[in-house]
Formats: structure tokens, C-alpha cells, sequence
């Protein structure tokens, strides 16, 4: 009984995370956008290499991640990941174009006491027209916040793990 609870809960969260996301990505691109999920399970040596470049592990073996179209023209992708904060998971959407460039992040649930500063949408701009050749140094090319100093770097590097792994796997995305 209780893992039947357990998995129910772990679903109804699952089932919020995903339309948050997509209520996110509706609301950024324009109504005649095709916006359609897959999901895509990482190649151990491709994971591997981003991980050891960026210096934070992936938080599972797979990603979610949404195609974003106009026609059959592929115009974005938004990847769905988690990171550890202090003790709890943050989970954010990256959303790149065709060419590996942010153009647009957003912190779907934060989970942690303090810290939540690292939703604000004017702190997370610095983060448009990165890629995977950007520096993503706090304190130099990522502004700190105040009292959220390990939500600072764990959001910084999630959000450059998901910029180093787009050229790995571009060719694989559907």
C-alpha cells in the first residue's frame, strides 16, 4: 500500500513538473508553434565527457526534453534537468535554438528554504546567447546572489552542462 502511495505521489509530481514546462514553453512561443516532448537517455562516454568539462554530474541517465517548431522547421529545444542545491533538487528548463545559443532559462520548482533568488528571470538573462564555448565563471562572467551561493553554482553549472551537451547530441534529437 505505502509504494502504491509513494508511486502515486512521484507521478502526480512528475505530471506537474511536465505542464509547468509546457505552460512555460506555450506561453513563450507563439501560438503556431509545435511544441512536442521526447525523451532522450544519455550515452555514457558523451555523459561522462560533459560531466568531467563541467565538474557536476548528471542527475539521472536520461533527459526530457521538447522540440520546438514552426512546419517542419526545428526552431528550439528545451531540456528539462535537475541539480542538487543545498540539500534538494532545482529543476530548470534550457532552452537553446538550432545553433546551441540559451535563449531563454527558467527554474521550474525550487525546492530548498533559501536561495529561490535563483528564479529571478534578471539573474538568469545573464545566461541568454551563452553556448558551449561561454564562460559560465562566478563572480566574473555569473553574478552571485547573496545568501544563495551553492543554488548559484549548481544552477551555473547545470545550465552550461546542458550547453556542453547540445553539440555532443544535437544529431540524436528528434
Amino acid at each position: 500500500m505505502k509504494l502504491l502511495i509513494i508511486v502515486s505521489i512521484s507521478y502526480l509530481f512528475a505530471g506537474e513538473i511536465k505542464t509547468t514546462s509546457e505552460e512555460y514553453l506555450f506561453a513563450l512561443f507563439p501560438d503556431n508553434t509545435n511544441i512536442s516532448m521526447h525523451n532522450l537517455k544519455l550515452n555514457d562516454n558523451i555523459k561522462y565527457e560533459v560531466q568531467n568539462k563541467v565538474k557536476q554530474k548528471f542527475y539521472r541517465n536520461k533527459l526530457y526534453y521538447w522540440n520546438i517548431s514552426h512546419g517542419d522547421s526545428t526552431i528550439a529545444y528545451a531540456f528539462l534537468d535537475n541539480v542538487i542545491g543545498k540539500s534538494m533538487p532545482i529543476t530548470f528548463l534550457v532552452i537553446l535554438n538550432i545553433n546551441g545559443e540559451i535563449i531563454d532559462v527558467d527554474v521550474i520548482k525550487y525546492r530548498e528554504a533559501y536561495g529561490s533568488a535563483v528564479g529571478n528571470k534578471i539573474w538568469l538573462q545573464q545566461f541568454f546567447n551563452r553556448n558551449n564555448n561561454s564562460s559560465y565563471d562566478i563572480g566574473n562572467d555569473i553574478d552571485g546572489i547573496s545568501g544563495a551561493t551553492i543554488s548559484v553554482k549548481s544552477t551555473s553549472k547545470g545550465i552550461q552542462k546542458i550547453a556542453s551537451l547540445y553539440p555532443l547530441i544535437k544529431n540524436q534529437l528528434k
